[in-house]
């Protein structure tokens, strides 16, 4: 028992001193990108945690959503209480207004309150909630997007969620996150369910 416990000591001291390495290594203190995408469910629900934990702290959080509708959601409904702004789309999944025009016209007015924001120093994080769809279907340029995220203030985060994130915001982010799909109960046929998928 005493050797096994002196290899466990062992092994967990050289692990300890290869993160405190990185700790010590990483002296940065700026805002990031976080992407978070992939075909897996969970995307926005990361994003939320982590709003929960920068309002935890006090801090001013602030959410853009595109391709949501204006539909009961609960974590609207917490967050508002709580000091966040929201701001949304409205039109609900471009799947079912088949207007582009209509889609674009939406998202371009929503994206002008996600400049007012990504300029604010006030604001310590910004979720784009979507965004990767509006870049892919053209409702929003690529350089635009970019510019504004190199343009924000510096202790500003971001998160941008979404499937099929353009290579280009991966690679500007600071932190990518791929969501995989192992298994999901709507395939199987069970509906979204209030407190769960919504």
């Amino acid at each position: 028992m005493t050797r096994d416990n002196n290899q466990y000591q062992k092994r967990q001291q050289r692990l300890k001193e290869k993160i405190d390495a990185r700790i010590a290594a990483a002296q940065q203190e700026r805002g990031i990108v976080m992407v978070f995408t992939g075909n897996g469910k969970g995307k926005t629900t990361a994003a939320f945690g982590t709003v929960t934990r920068a309002i935890g702290h006090g801090q001013r959080v602030c959410v853009i959503q595109f391709i949501k509708g204006t539909w009961e959601n609960g974590e609207k409904n917490l967050l508002e209480k709580n000091g966040v702004e929201f701001h949304v789309m409205g039109t609900g999944f471009t799947w079912e207004t088949q207007n582009r025009e209509t889609d674009t016209h939406a998202c371009q007015s929503v994206w002008q309150h996600a400049l007012r924001l990504l300029s604010d120093p006030s604001i310590q994080l910004i979720v784009l909630d979507e965004l990767t769809y509006m870049v892919s279907y053209g409702y929003l340029e690529l350089s635009e997007v970019l510019t504004a995220l190199k343009q924000r203030p510096a202790n500003q985060s971001v998160i941008i969620t979404g499937r099929g994130c353009h290579r280009e915001l991966l690679e500007f982010a600071d932190t990518v996150t791929e969501m995989r799909p192992v298994k999901h109960a709507f395939d199987a046929g069970i509906k979204a369910q209030r407190g769960i998928d919504w």
